[in-house]
């Protein structure tokens, strides 16, 4: 804390480091306005961490995204005379060095819940205290976090409604105020501006994120939010529906912190309309699986229902290519795929319907799926794919796990009735007629020819029956069992 003397604020460090993960902002940001609190001259820095980037693809759509985004906070920073340190190396033992080097007495960053990330801020920390040099860490991706959401008798929730139940009755202002950053801005410590690493010397180059209208940075952020605030009335009834404008498109910035998670629940929890509500539950959702993994590590590896890391699965490799590429002959999954492989992103409705369809259509390891998942979507959260995909495979977090198996075809008919979204992604379906456009396979000759179809060879056929595989799925599980 900060010391009075005679009305004048003593900061309780000289000097002191933000370091900055998923968090790519400089507003309502709890560590940044912490350290403005208690140190005299502030720096931010961030890594662009080498354990994390190594092992990824050139063309990984994540890293453009951050380092758009990295540039943006640079430029504001810069506006000010400061400047965000940027650099490219081990963070582990970039951050102590760095800390040591420009001789700060602290260092300031937020939580983060998963497993690996752990492990390195304990490495961190015990680095830093050999020096002398203090670390802290605050929430902030989260609105409620670890044990402070808890059932009757203390225990962590296994099961998402009495959580959101226990969630929202808990909530009180409080728990969304802003953290009021430009306040204290003026300890920031003055900087020269030094170049950051380009997006070629990461060794990453641009993929189609510009033609995809995605923006990185708070200024993209707000821009979706703005627009989504004209929408979310609505979110409730179009959140399901792929080929409409329903959702808010903001969870990559959620993921990277680019905006404030208070912000966002705050908003909806005032406006208070039916829509609002629904979506503060998918907020409610992210606490929900960010609190399963900090209680239970283990999910990233097994089954959070200890009976499912028995599942038999036979794991054909190729359905599994056959699901990655979308040409399962199901074309609301193939349209889904190929979505995540355009685009890094999938409609929610669509990655609950894929997933089933992996594990319980084609009988494979959710991990498989859930790894796919992990290395395409440009908003991957470990807590909340593992999750989902658990979920998805009956595995996980649910009421009513097993035996909860989406039929892709009526899907399809239900939340893409006219097409719109299937042929988008299958143009070599386009010119079928709706009733024909969710199973092809039943189509009438005459239609598939009117439409220049040939199943087999400008589409598949089905890969597999579902009527069939829905029976072997449940026998595999009550096996498990």
């Amino acid at each position: 804390m900060t010391n009075t003397f005679n009305g004048q604020i003593t900061p309780r460090y000289a000097r002191a480091l933000v370091w900055l993960r998923r968090d790519l902002r400089l507003d309502d940001h709890a560590a940044l306005y912490h350290a403005l609190r208690q140190a005299g001259q502030v720096t931010p820095v961030f890594v662009f961490d080498r354990a994390i980037l190594d092992p990824l693809p050139a063309d990984d759509r994540r890293v453009e995204f951050i380092h758009d985004s990295v540039a943006a906070l640079k430029a504001e920073l810069q506006a000010e005379g400061s400047d965000l340190l940027v650099r490219h190396a081990d963070a582990a033992e970039a951050i102590p060095r760095l800390a040591a080097e420009l001789g700060a007495q602290a260092v300031f960053a937020n939580h983060d819940y998963e497993p690996a990330a752990i492990a390195r801020d304990a490495r961190v920390a015990a680095e830093l205290a050999g020096l002398g040099i203090a670390f802290h860490s605050s929430k902030d991706q989260v609105i409620f976090e670890r044990d402070e959401v808890r059932t009757g008798d203390g225990r962590p929730f296994s099961v998402f409604t009495p959580y959101k139940n226990a969630w929202l009755k808990k909530l009180d202002p409080f728990y969304l105020q802003a953290y009021p950053v430009r306040r204290y801005r003026a300890a920031l410590a003055r900087r020269s501006p030094e170049l950051m690493p380009t997006l070629r010397e990461l060794g990453f180059e641009r993929t189609n994120l510009a033609a995809l209208g995605v923006r990185g940075g708070a200024d993209g952020a707000a821009a979706l939010f703005e627009d989504f605030t004209g929408r979310i009335e609505h979110y409730r009834q179009a959140r399901d529906y792929p080929g409409v404008k329903g959702v808010s498109y903001l969870s990559v910035h959620l993921r990277f912190g680019t905006l404030s998670v208070r912000q966002l629940a705050a908003y909806a929890w005032h406006r208070g309309d039916e829509g609002s509500l629904c979506w503060l539950g998918e907020l409610i959702w992210r606490d929900f699986y960010q609190q399963v993994l900090w209680h239970r590590p283990e999910v990233v590896e097994h089954a959070f229902r200890p009976e499912y890391d028995r599942l038999a699965f036979p794991n054909d490799p190729a359905l599994f290519a056959a699901w990655c590429e979308g040409r399962t002959g199901y074309p609301l999954v193939d349209a889904a795929m190929r979505q995540l492989e355009h685009t890094g992103y999938m409609h929610n409705r669509l990655r609950m319907v894929a997933a089933s369809f992996l594990v319980k259509d084609l009988l494979v390891d959710w991990r498989w799926g859930e790894r796919h998942f992990a290395a395409k979507l440009i908003d991957y959260d470990l807590a909340a794919n593992n999750g989902g995909w658990q979920w998805a495979a009956g595995t996980g977090c649910d009421a009513q796990p097993y035996f909860r198996i989406f039929n892709p075809v009526t899907q399809s008919e239900k939340f893409d009735p006219a097409g719109r979204f299937i042929r988008r992604y299958l143009p070599e379906l386009a010119k079928l007629p709706d009733a024909a456009l969710h199973a092809p396979w039943k189509a009438k000759p005459i239609e598939l020819a009117a439409a220049g179809v040939r199943l087999g060879v400008d589409y598949p056929l089905p890969v597999v029956d579902h009527a069939v595989q829905r029976e072997r799925a449940l026998a595999l599980f009550k096996a498990a069992k």
